[in-house]
Protein backbone atom coordinates (compact mmCIF):
# COMPACT_ATOMS: atom_id res chain seq x y z
CA UNK A 1 0.00 0.00 0.00
CA UNK A 2 1.21 3.84 -0.75
CA UNK A 3 0.72 6.16 1.67
CA UNK A 4 0.69 9.73 1.21
CA UNK A 5 2.19 12.63 2.87
CA UNK A 6 -0.06 16.30 2.00
CA UNK A 7 1.93 19.53 2.04
CA UNK A 8 2.66 20.95 5.17
CA UNK A 9 0.60 24.43 4.44
CA UNK A 10 -2.73 21.75 4.24
CA UNK A 11 -2.14 19.22 6.89
CA UNK A 12 -0.12 18.02 9.42
CA UNK A 13 -1.41 15.35 12.01
CA UNK A 14 0.36 14.94 15.55
CA UNK A 15 -0.21 12.05 18.09
CA UNK A 16 0.44 12.35 21.70
CA UNK A 17 1.11 9.04 23.06
CA UNK A 18 1.36 7.34 26.55
CA UNK A 19 2.65 4.30 27.69
CA UNK A 20 1.53 0.98 29.68
CA UNK A 21 4.73 -1.02 30.36
CA UNK A 22 6.80 -0.70 27.25
CA UNK A 23 3.66 -0.37 24.59
CA UNK A 24 3.25 2.92 23.76
CA UNK A 25 -0.51 3.76 23.12
CA UNK A 26 -2.03 6.88 21.05
CA UNK A 27 -4.28 9.01 23.18
CA UNK A 28 -5.72 11.65 20.73
CA UNK A 29 -4.91 12.66 17.20
CA UNK A 30 -4.58 16.80 16.43
CA UNK A 31 -4.67 18.46 13.11
CA UNK A 32 -2.67 21.77 13.50
CA UNK A 33 -2.15 23.77 10.13
CA UNK A 34 0.93 25.16 9.31
CA UNK A 35 1.41 28.03 12.14
CA UNK A 36 0.10 24.98 14.43
CA UNK A 37 2.46 23.20 13.43
CA UNK A 38 5.43 25.39 13.37
CA UNK A 39 4.58 26.31 16.60
CA UNK A 40 4.39 22.81 18.00
CA UNK A 41 8.03 22.30 16.68
CA UNK A 42 9.26 24.97 18.02
CA UNK A 43 8.15 24.46 21.30
CA UNK A 44 9.70 20.84 20.84
CA UNK A 45 13.13 22.01 19.74
CA UNK A 46 13.49 24.58 22.56
CA UNK A 47 12.70 21.93 25.34
CA UNK A 48 15.16 18.83 23.71
CA UNK A 49 17.90 18.17 26.51
CA UNK A 50 20.97 18.99 24.46
CA UNK A 51 23.08 16.81 26.97
CA UNK A 52 26.31 18.86 26.12
CA UNK A 53 25.60 18.10 22.24
CA UNK A 54 25.55 20.43 19.25
CA UNK A 55 22.11 21.11 18.48
CA UNK A 56 20.54 20.27 15.35
CA UNK A 57 19.22 22.95 12.62
CA UNK A 58 15.85 23.83 12.99
CA UNK A 59 14.87 23.81 9.55
CA UNK A 60 16.22 20.43 9.34
CA UNK A 61 14.36 18.88 12.71
CA UNK A 62 11.32 20.65 11.55
CA UNK A 63 10.83 18.30 8.55
CA UNK A 64 11.94 15.35 10.51
CA UNK A 65 9.59 15.83 12.72
CA UNK A 66 6.83 16.18 10.01
CA UNK A 67 8.00 13.13 8.65
CA UNK A 68 8.61 10.77 12.05
CA UNK A 69 4.95 11.40 13.24
CA UNK A 70 3.35 10.45 9.69
CA UNK A 71 5.40 7.48 9.62
CA UNK A 72 4.52 6.86 13.45
CA UNK A 73 0.39 7.00 12.56
CA UNK A 74 1.10 4.81 9.85
CA UNK A 75 2.65 2.23 11.43
CA UNK A 76 5.70 2.19 9.52
CA UNK A 77 7.79 2.94 12.05
CA UNK A 78 7.52 1.80 15.98
CA UNK A 79 10.31 3.37 17.59
CA UNK A 80 10.17 6.40 20.10
CA UNK A 81 13.92 7.07 18.39
CA UNK A 82 14.48 9.61 15.63
CA UNK A 83 17.83 9.99 13.70
CA UNK A 84 18.61 12.84 11.68
CA UNK A 85 21.41 13.18 9.33
CA UNK A 86 22.12 17.11 7.64
CA UNK A 87 23.83 17.17 4.87
CA UNK A 88 23.14 20.70 4.12
CA UNK A 89 26.17 20.85 6.86
CA UNK A 90 30.24 20.34 5.87
CA UNK A 91 31.37 16.89 6.50
CA UNK A 92 33.54 18.57 8.96
CA UNK A 93 31.42 18.68 11.43
CA UNK A 94 29.03 16.77 13.13
CA UNK A 95 26.22 16.56 11.34
CA UNK A 96 24.05 13.00 12.61
CA UNK A 97 21.57 13.03 15.45
CA UNK A 98 19.82 10.49 17.41
CA UNK A 99 17.23 11.78 19.48
CA UNK A 100 14.98 10.03 21.91
CA UNK A 101 11.09 11.50 21.10
CA UNK A 102 9.78 9.78 24.31
CA UNK A 103 12.25 11.88 26.95
CA UNK A 104 13.35 15.13 24.23
CA UNK A 105 16.98 13.62 24.53
CA UNK A 106 19.91 13.95 21.80
CA UNK A 107 21.30 10.90 22.50
CA UNK A 108 24.13 11.10 20.09
CA UNK A 109 25.64 13.44 17.73
CA UNK A 110 28.57 12.60 15.60
CA UNK A 111 30.12 12.12 12.09
CA UNK A 112 28.62 10.56 8.76
CA UNK A 113 29.91 10.40 5.49
CA UNK A 114 28.04 10.63 2.95
CA UNK A 115 28.69 8.72 -1.15
CA UNK A 116 31.79 10.01 -3.05
CA UNK A 117 29.87 11.10 -6.24
CA UNK A 118 27.64 12.70 -3.82
CA UNK A 119 29.82 15.73 -3.25
CA UNK A 120 33.59 16.41 -1.42
CA UNK A 121 33.71 18.23 1.58
CA UNK A 122 29.88 19.14 0.86
CA UNK A 123 26.90 16.95 -0.69
CA UNK A 124 25.20 18.45 -3.43
CA UNK A 125 23.93 15.61 -5.81
CA UNK A 126 22.18 12.79 -4.64
CA UNK A 127 20.78 9.24 -6.33
CA UNK A 128 18.52 6.45 -5.87
CA UNK A 129 20.09 4.51 -8.88
CA UNK A 130 22.26 1.17 -8.64
CA UNK A 131 26.24 2.03 -9.01
CA UNK A 132 25.41 5.57 -8.70
CA UNK A 133 27.78 5.72 -5.54
CA UNK A 134 25.38 8.59 -4.32
CA UNK A 135 23.55 9.28 -1.17
CA UNK A 136 19.79 9.29 -1.03
CA UNK A 137 17.58 11.92 0.67
CA UNK A 138 14.59 11.52 2.69
CA UNK A 139 13.09 9.29 5.10
CA UNK A 140 14.05 5.81 5.93
CA UNK A 141 12.92 2.68 8.69
CA UNK A 142 15.97 0.95 10.13
CA UNK A 143 15.69 -2.69 9.56
CA UNK A 144 17.93 -5.26 11.14
CA UNK A 145 21.69 -5.90 11.74
CA UNK A 146 23.69 -8.47 10.17
CA UNK A 147 27.32 -8.54 9.80
CA UNK A 148 29.13 -8.01 6.79
CA UNK A 149 32.70 -6.58 5.59
CA UNK A 150 32.41 -3.71 7.49
CA UNK A 151 31.33 -5.27 10.56
CA UNK A 152 28.41 -4.96 12.19
CA UNK A 153 25.82 -2.84 10.02
CA UNK A 154 22.30 -1.79 9.99
CA UNK A 155 19.79 -2.47 6.89
CA UNK A 156 17.72 0.39 6.38
CA UNK A 157 14.19 0.57 4.00
CA UNK A 158 13.65 3.87 1.82
CA UNK A 159 10.32 4.94 2.00
CA UNK A 160 9.72 7.29 -0.55
CA UNK A 161 9.41 5.83 -4.16
CA UNK A 162 11.89 7.44 -6.44
CA UNK A 163 13.74 9.02 -4.07
CA UNK A 164 15.48 6.42 -1.65
CA UNK A 165 13.38 3.34 -2.09
CA UNK A 166 16.14 1.14 -3.69
CA UNK A 167 18.07 1.68 -0.62
CA UNK A 168 18.28 -1.94 0.42
CA UNK A 169 18.74 -3.47 -3.06
CA UNK A 170 21.67 -1.02 -3.43
CA UNK A 171 22.83 -2.27 -0.24
CA UNK A 172 22.45 1.04 1.55
CA UNK A 173 23.18 0.25 4.92
CA UNK A 174 24.56 1.71 8.34
CA UNK A 175 28.08 0.79 8.88
CA UNK A 176 31.62 1.63 10.13
CA UNK A 177 34.30 3.47 8.41
CA UNK A 178 37.93 4.25 9.49
CA UNK A 179 37.66 7.23 7.43
CA UNK A 180 34.92 8.80 9.15
CA UNK A 181 37.27 10.60 11.78
CA UNK A 182 38.97 13.37 12.96
CA UNK A 183 42.06 11.48 12.05
CA UNK A 184 41.06 11.12 8.32
CA UNK A 185 39.71 15.36 8.86
CA UNK A 186 43.36 16.48 9.12
CA UNK A 187 45.06 14.83 7.05
CA UNK A 188 42.84 14.97 4.02
CA UNK A 189 40.83 18.76 4.86
CA UNK A 190 37.19 16.48 5.07
CA UNK A 191 36.02 13.78 5.80
CA UNK A 192 36.32 9.92 4.17
CA UNK A 193 32.77 9.10 1.78
CA UNK A 194 31.40 6.02 1.15
CA UNK A 195 29.91 4.33 -1.51
CA UNK A 196 26.35 5.43 -0.78
CA UNK A 197 26.09 4.63 3.03
CA UNK A 198 25.66 7.01 5.77
CA UNK A 199 28.77 5.63 7.76
CA UNK A 200 29.49 6.01 11.36
CA UNK A 201 32.89 6.29 13.45
CA UNK A 202 33.95 2.61 14.38
CA UNK A 203 33.94 3.54 17.78
CA UNK A 204 30.80 4.09 18.35
CA UNK A 205 28.58 2.02 15.68
CA UNK A 206 27.92 -0.61 17.62
CA UNK A 207 26.10 1.95 20.30
CA UNK A 208 24.44 3.98 17.64
CA UNK A 209 23.18 0.72 15.77
CA UNK A 210 22.20 -1.05 18.85
CA UNK A 211 20.12 2.50 19.57
CA UNK A 212 18.30 2.62 16.37
CA UNK A 213 17.61 -0.71 15.20
CA UNK A 214 14.29 -2.29 13.95
CA UNK A 215 11.57 0.26 12.60
CA UNK A 216 12.79 3.72 13.60
CA UNK A 217 12.47 6.87 11.81
CA UNK A 218 16.23 7.82 9.98
CA UNK A 219 15.76 11.15 7.79
CA UNK A 220 18.49 12.66 6.00
CA UNK A 221 17.61 16.35 4.63
CA UNK A 222 19.02 18.85 2.16
CA UNK A 223 17.59 21.76 1.39
CA UNK A 224 17.91 21.20 -2.27
CA UNK A 225 14.31 19.54 -1.71
CA UNK A 226 11.99 21.10 -0.74
CA UNK A 227 9.49 19.07 1.90
CA UNK A 228 7.07 21.53 3.16
CA UNK A 229 5.71 22.10 -1.07
CA UNK A 230 5.74 18.56 -2.29
CA UNK A 231 3.57 15.88 -1.95
CA UNK A 232 6.00 12.80 -0.37
CA UNK A 233 4.68 9.03 -1.04
CA UNK A 234 5.58 6.82 1.32
CA UNK A 235 5.72 2.77 -0.12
Amino acid sequence: MNYKIFPLALLFTLMSFTSVGTTPIRTKTITLGKAGFEAKAASLYQNLHANNFEMPKFKGFAEALKGYYELKEKGLIQKDILTLIDFSLSSNTKRLWVIDMATNDVLMNTFVAHGRNTGEEFADSFSNSDASFKSSLGFYATGEIYNGKHGMSLKLDGLERGINDNARRRGIVMHAADYVSKTFIKDHQRLGRSQGCPAIPAELTNEIIQMIKNKSCLFIYHPSRNYTAKEKVFS
